[in-house]
C-alpha cells in the first residue's frame, strides 16, 4: 500500500474560503480536499452566476453588515480589506466593475473568471486540489492530524476547516465542518437560515408579486414586543416577502414573529396630519386622492382599500376616525406574521456555526485544538447581501493563511 503523503496543511472545502486560503499559503505542501466533483460550486452561483465578490463601500462601514458578531471580523477586515480583495484579483488580470449599489463584480460578469483565477493561483502555489473525496473522519494526535476519506487517509500539521455552512446543500454545504468542529470539542451556535425570504401567514399580497418598496422601514415584533428594526428594499412575492431589506434582516427572524412594515414612507403622525389636512381643505375629494401624495404603487393602494373595506371613492369628509385609523395602520405599520422562514435550500447564507468565543480573531486559530484553523461560513458569521459574505470568506482565509505562513 502506498505510503500516505505528509502535508504541511490540509484544507477541507474548495469554496471561496478554502481556495483563497490555499492561494495564499506559501509554506510547505498544501492540499485542498473537496467532496464534490468540481470545486467552487457555490462560488459559481453567487450573484446569480456573476459573482458579486465584495462591496465598494468604506471598510469602516462594513462592520454594520454582519449582524451582532461584527466585532470578531474587524481585525480580518482591516488586515485584508475590500480594496485588497479588488487589488488581489486585478493583479491577476481580473478587471472589475462596480454597480450603482456598490456591488463589485468581474467585468466579464462571470463567476467562472473568479473561480479560475483562484484555481490558477493555487496551481502556481503548487497547492493540490483533490475533488470527489468525502472526508469521513478527522482525528488529532500530538502535533498531527489524520484526515480520513473513503479513498485514502492523509496526514498534516495544520488543518483548516473551510466547509461552509448549510445553505444551498446541493453545492456541498451540508454542515460537515460543524460535525468535525463539534467532535474536536468546539461549541456550535445553532445554525439557522440567513439571507432568506419569508412565507407569510394568511398572505393577501400575492397579486402584487414583483412590486417592491424602496428603503422600507421594518420593525420586528416577538410576543407583542418590538425587538429590532431595520430599513431596506422590500418586495412582495407570490407567497410572502423578499428583497434585500428582508433578506438582510432575516438572520433575526423566527417562525411566528410579526413584521410591521411602513408601506408609505410616512410615520403614523405625519399620515394622520396630512390626511386630516386634506380632508379639511377639500372634503369632497375621494379618499383615494390622498394617496397621490404618497409613494405607494397604485396596485398596493388598491389592495389596501380592498383590505380595509373602505370604498375608494368615498369623500374624505365622510371618513370616520375609526376608518382613518384603519388606513393609517395598514399603510404605516402593516402587520405580516411570519409563517415560516425559508429553509437552507433557499437561504443564501447560514447564521450560526462554530462559536467565535473559541477562535482567535487575529489568526482564525482554534483556542481548543492546536493548529486547527477556521475560515468562512463555518464560523458563526454571516453578512448582508452585496458581497459581504464572500469578502468575509476571503478576509478570514487571509488571516488563517498568514498565521500558517508565520509559523516556525
Amino acid at each position: 500500500m502506498e505510503k500516505n503523503p505528509e502535508y504541511e496543511t490540509i484544507i477541507i472545502g474548495a469554496g471561496p474560503a478554502g481556495l483563497f486560503t490555499g492561494s495564499n499559503i506559501v509554506k510547505g505542501r498544501t492540499l485542498i480536499l473537496e467532496k464534490k466533483e468540481l470545486p467552487g460550486r457555490k462560488l459559481m452561483i453567487s450573484g446569480s452566476g456573476q459573482c458579486n465578490f465584495t462591496h465598494d463601500g468604506n471598510i469602516n462601514e462594513f462592520y454594520r453588515h454582519y449582524g451582532d458578531n461584527y466585532a470578531f471580523l474587524k481585525p480580518a477586515l482591516k488586515a485584508f480589506t475590500n480594496r485588497d480583495a479588488i487589488a488581489w484579483f486585478e493583479k491577476r488580470g481580473v478587471e472589475t466593475i462596480t454597480d450603482k449599489n456598490g456591488k463589485v463584480f468581474p467585468r466579464s460578469l462571470k463567476a467562472a473568471e473568479i473561480l479560475n483565477t483562484l484555481l490558477k493561483n493555487c496551481r502556481e502555489r503548487q497547492t493540490e486540489i483533490k475533488t470527489g473525496l468525502q472526508v469521513t473522519d478527522i482525528s488529532s494526535a500530538e502535533d498531527h492530524f489524520t484526515v480520513k476519506t473513503g479513498f485514502r487517509t492523509f496526514t498534516c500539521n495544520n488543518l483548516v476547516l473551510a466547509t461552509g455552512g448549510l445553505s444551498y446543500p446541493s453545492t456541498g454545504s451540508t454542515g460537515d465542518g460543524f460535525a468535525f468542529a463539534a467532535k474536536a470539542g468546539h461549541t456550535l451556535v445553532e445554525p439557522r437560515p440567513a439571507l432568506s425570504p419569508v412565507f407569510v401567514r394568511d398572505y393577501q399580497f400575492a397579486p402584487l408579486a414583483g412590486v417592491s418598496l424602496d428603503n422600507a422601514a421594518i420593525r420586528l415584533f416577538r410576543e407583542n414586543r418590538e425587538i429590532r428594526n431595520h430599513r431596506g428594499d422590500t418586495g412582495f412575492t407570490h407567497t410572502g416577502l423578499s428583497g434585500p431589506g428582508i433578506l438582510d434582516f432575516s438572520r433575526h427572524f423566527k417562525n411566528g414573529d410579526t413584521l410591521k412594515i411602513n408601506l408609505c414612507k410616512l410615520d403614523e403622525a405625519a399620515f394622520e396630519k396630512q390626511f386630516t389636512g386634506l380632508a379639511n381643505a377639500n372634503g369632497k375629494l375621494p379618499v383615494i386622492s390622498f394617496f397621490k401624495n404618497t409613494c405607494m404603487p397604485r396596485s398596493l393602494v388598491r389592495a389596501i382599500f380592498d383590505m380595509s373595506g373602505i370604498p375608494s371613492d368615498k369623500p374624505l369628509a365622510e371618513i370616520s376616525k375609526k376608518s382613518r385609523k384603519t388606513l393609517t395602520e395598514l399603510c404605516c405599520s402593516h402587520p405580516f406574521i411570519i409563517d415560516k422562514v425559508a429553509g437552507f435550500n433557499t437561504a443564501m447564507a447560514t447564521c450560526g456555526g462554530v462559536s467565535l468565543q473559541e477562535v482567535d480573531p487575529l489568526t482564525m486559530k482554534s483556542g481548543l485544538v492546536k493548529n486547527l484553523f477556521f475560515a468562512g461560513e463555518v464560523l458563526d458569521i454571516d453578512g448582508d447581501t452585496g458581497g459581504y459574505n464572500i469578502q468575509a470568506a476571503f478576509s478570514t482565509a487571509w488571516m488563517a493563511a498568514q498565521a500558517i505562513n508565520r509559523k516556525g
